[in-house]
């Protein structure tokens, strides 16, 4: 399993993620709307709005899972806020970075992936992803659609920190 890489810019990209106040908070049906729509519109039983902290991976919104947070070692999230575009994994169980990953290995058994950045205030804080149990083909449109989802919900998270400023 290859780990995700410390970006260049982490301490600052930390910095900002905790001044936006959004760690650790309640569920908010703005986001769980998101990613509902992600799950029927894709055909997906997963679908996340994540943050990647220091070491974990914290769900904003998650459809499918039942837990709230993942080691940020074994997240395919952290691995895609390096990237400028999507980072999409057709079988995971054949990629040499993931085949071997205790989220690909055993449950939830993850061989599609598709992960969209989500910035705020220049920042990747984490990202809007979609996740299948069986490998597939990810189109252009597939990934327009991806990208829009992922600006709504930077949006949402650029809009809690202006509703709360004393964060």
């Amino acid at each position: 399993m290859q780990l995700p890489p410390v970006l260049a810019n982490e301490s600052e990209r930390l910095a900002a993620l905790h001044a936006l106040a959004i760690l650790d908070t309640p569920a908010d049906d703005r986001f769980d709307r998101l990613t509902r729509l992600a799950m029927r519109a894709f055909d997906v039983p997963i679908a996340s709005i994540s943050l990647i902290d220091t070491n974990r991976q914290w769900f904003k919104s998650c459809g499918g899972l039942s837990v709230c947070e993942t080691s940020r070692d074994i997240s395919f999230c952290a691995h895609a806020i390096a990237f400028d575009e999507i980072l999409y994994v057709e079988n995971a169980h054949k990629d040499p970075r993931f085949r071997d990953n205790p989220l690909v290995v055993h449950e939830p058994k993850i061989r599609f992936y598709a992960g969209c950045p989500l910035s705020v205030n220049g920042f990747k804080m984490g990202t809007f992803c979609i996740i299948d149990r069986k490998p597939r083909s990810f189109s252009e449109e597939d990934r327009r659609l991806l990208r829009d989802l992922a600006n709504m919900a930077s949006e949402l998270m650029a809009a809690s920190q202006t509703e709360n400023p004393e964060n």
